[in-house]
């Protein structure tokens, strides 16, 4: 990394709150390398889909102190996840129901690993550099025998592999700003539905976007992430009116609410 890009980093640090945020023409997250076999055994994601149900509430708190309690079936499942990357033959539905269940699923354990927490954002260094010193940034886990970091998941591989933007309703950052936490797994067949349920379901929470006819204060997700949703002829308000049951349109005032960072904790 130049000098110079890493000092506008670190100057930039003290106000980009988010390890989400996407800096324009940088964004350095290298897609993981492991070696991708042409067949393999598909995850079964049962185990983690009974975890969630037993410890996530309707809301999508999550029980932590449960999750620690049931720690060995936790990790059983994390072993799967490690050892059975996707393989060329899986679905696209396989392989994204996949990488979004590793990435919530590991964003668990990492709070597991330093709880008791008030907020992700307290985990590693005090001088948080987007995708450099971030507990996003850190490789903590490794999947096909590649040591890798929530980053790696989020944009090295969904972001640019997939091209949905839904992704963004379904990643979850162990925050209370954070999509709502599904309490069932991720799977090839229900994806479409599941992620369009949360669009509809982020989309029309007050607490998470409040929208009217007049005036959108909408998630920071539509601001930083503005390039995911102008993608293919779309735009933020095209977006926002397919899920919100309130309807905006070009002369609607868009501004953007202030991101809690605190745990997502019952």
């Amino acid at each position: 990394m130049k000098t110079s890009t890493l000092a506008a980093l670190v100057l930039a640090a003290g106000t980009l709150t988010a390890a989400a945020v996407v800096v324009p023409g940088f964004n350095p997250v290298p897609t993981p390398t492991y070696a991708e076999a042409a067949t393999g055994t598909l995850v079964d994601h049962s185990a983690y889909d009974k975890l969630l149900k037993k410890h996530v509430n309707a809301q999508g708190l999550v029980n932590y102190k449960g999750f620690k309690a049931d720690e060995a079936a936790f990790n059983q499942y994390l072993a799967q996840l490690s050892k059975n990357p996707p393989a060329a033959s899986w679905s696209k539905a396989d392989q994204m129901a996949y990488w979004i269940n590793a990435y919530n699923a590991y964003t668990i354990r990492l709070i597991l690993d330093h709880y008791p927490v008030q907020s992700i954002k307290d985990i590693g260094s005090k001088i948080k550099i987007p995708f450099v010193t971030t507990p996003w940034a850190a490789k903590f886990f490794s999947i096909g025998g590649e040591k890798m970091s929530l980053d790696n998941i989020e944009h090295g591989i969904l972001r640019k592999k997939y091209d949905d933007p839904r992704i963004h309703f379904a990643l979850v950052c162990a925050s209370i700003s954070c999509p709502r936490l599904r309490n069932e797994a991720y799977t090839a067949a229900q994806l479409e539905k599941q992620l369009d349920e949360q669009g509809r379901d982020f989309l029309n929470n007050p607490a998470k976007n409040k929208i009217s006819k007049a005036q959108a204060q909408l998630s920071k997700y539509f601001d930083w992430y503005k390039g995911d949703w102008e993608k293919n002829n779309q735009s933020v308000v095209k977006w926002v009116n397919r899920y919100s049951t309130t309807k905006i349109d070009a002369s609607t005032r868009i501004t953007y609410l202030d991101y809690n960072w605190n745990l997502n904790k019952q």
